[in-house]
């Protein structure tokens, strides 16, 4: 049986009545990050879905197989493009998870950052996909006109995955240490406050 204080309140009872107005603003918070995310990523899942099937250089009218299906960047930008697609779904899903969940107490303490690390990794993983298909298909279409062009395109096109890992790393990395580092470093303070 858990003890009651002089308000006949158990502790746990006490922590979320006094935690109540971080709860609400927690989850505030974090579906103003979700619905943001989720644009992003449900852009990305739109283009890639269409560029899936209008293809860099078009299809042959005879063959119906891209015209650029013997090359081997062209083969990079299908596998990209479509590795991209799914991350970037998958991103949707787990950030719409975030979206309609309950918001318990409880679910901060796992539950809601296990989503958003695995809905921020998914939709980085996506964009870094989205730019390598960009690059490869500029690389197919310029390469036997503008191969010089080709090159500071494909540079440019790791600026937003620098920008995104750049703005949203921090995030990423505060959320790891909340959800999983509070164990490891419980262990090592026990671990420094026992005497030798």
């Amino acid at each position: 049986m858990e003890e009651v204080n002089e308000s006949n309140k158990t502790p746990s009872e006490l922590f979320s009545m006094e935690h109540e107005e971080l709860v609400k603003e927690g989850e505030r918070w974090m579906k103003n990050t979700a619905a943001s995310c989720l644009v992003v990523a449900t852009l990305i899942a739109a283009v890639m879905f269409t560029s899936a099937f209008t293809v860099p250089g078009g299809n042959n009218s005879t063959t119906g197989m891209p015209v650029f299906l013997r090359y081997d960047a062209f083969l990079i930008f299908l596998l990209t493009n479509s590795l991209s697609l799914f991350s970037s779904s998958t991103s949707v899903l787990v950030f719409l998870g975030i979206l309609i969940s309950r918001y318990a107490e409880k679910d901060f303490h796992k539950s809601l950052p296990r989503k958003l690390i695995i809905s921020l990794v998914t939709l980085l993983f996506s964009i870094i996909t989205m730019m390598v298909a960009f690059g490869s298909a500029t690389f197919v279409i310029l390469k036997n006109r503008l191969s010089w062009g080709a090159i500071p395109i494909i540079l440019l096109s790791a600026i937003p995955i620098a920008a995104f890992a750049l703005f949203q790393f921090p995030l990423f990395v505060e959320v790891l240490i909340r959800t999983y580092g509070g164990s490891i470093l419980k262990k090592h303070q026990k671990n420094l406050t026992k005497p030798d």
